[in-house]
């Protein structure tokens, strides 16, 4: 069966329509109505390269304890300290998922759990200047680099993360933005945002003991 031609009454009584809609649509972008999703998934994507970080950072810990356990074995109590801390972080991480971020509780748990493998690496890497051998050693030279690399990224990509939130949580607040924000984008809430200091968030040092 043959398509039937669309009158050409009705395409051009459809014209003025397309003419408004054209132009409207420069308008609405110019005016913010595209800034607070632009934000809101630039924050979002912010926060999984976090996670991605701090998960580079968690594969390489298995690795890490065996190689200081192989010279170390009398260091459990540190040892195991390292493992717990890596398994609470990893736990906070499943917990906050992009779309969990307007909740500042979970983020703050995740921060924490998070600080405190920190604190639990740097015990132990405290205990490995004890050990010339381990210090030296291919394996922990290697971990060394990676490590350090990681703890860069994490750094940057925390970073990131503040000055996302920053800008997305800005635009829900502020003209013209925020008359999107009450007459369209009623759901959207402020994101959640780490509460260290600057200051806190300088790359912390991995150093193992290459002096001399």
């Amino acid at each position: 069966m043959l398509a039937q031609p669309i009158p050409a009454g009705s395409a051009f009584r459809a014209l003025p329509g397309l003419l408004v809609l054209l132009i409207l649509l420069p308008l609405v972008s110019a005016c913010g109505f595209n800034t607070i999703p632009t934000n809101e998934e630039r924050a979002k994507a912010a926060w999984s390269e976090v996670l991605n970080q701090y998960q580079r950072r968690a594969d390489l810990i298995p690795n890490l304890v065996e190689t200081v356990r192989g010279y170390a074995t009398q260091e459990r109590e540190v040892l195991e300290a390292v493992v717990s801390a890596r398994a609470q972080a990893t736990q906070a991480q499943i917990r906050v998922p992009p779309d969990a971020l307007t909740n500042p509780e979970a983020v703050k748990a995740f921060q924490d759990a998070q600080a405190g493998l920190t604190g639990a690496l740097s015990r132990l890497l405290a205990v490995v200047e004890n050990y010339p051998d381990l210090k030296s050693g291919q394996n922990f030279l290697a971990l060394q680099a990676q490590l350090e690399g990681t703890e860069n990224r994490i750094a940057v990509a925390r970073r990131d993360y503040i000055e996302a939130v920053r800008v997305y949580n800005t635009s829900l607040r502020t003209l013209p933005s925020m008359i999107w924000a009450k007459l369209w984008f009623t759901d959207n809430e402020p994101f959640a945002n780490f509460t260290v200091e600057e200051d806190k968030l300088e790359v912390p040092e991995v150093n193992f003991g290459n002096r001399g």
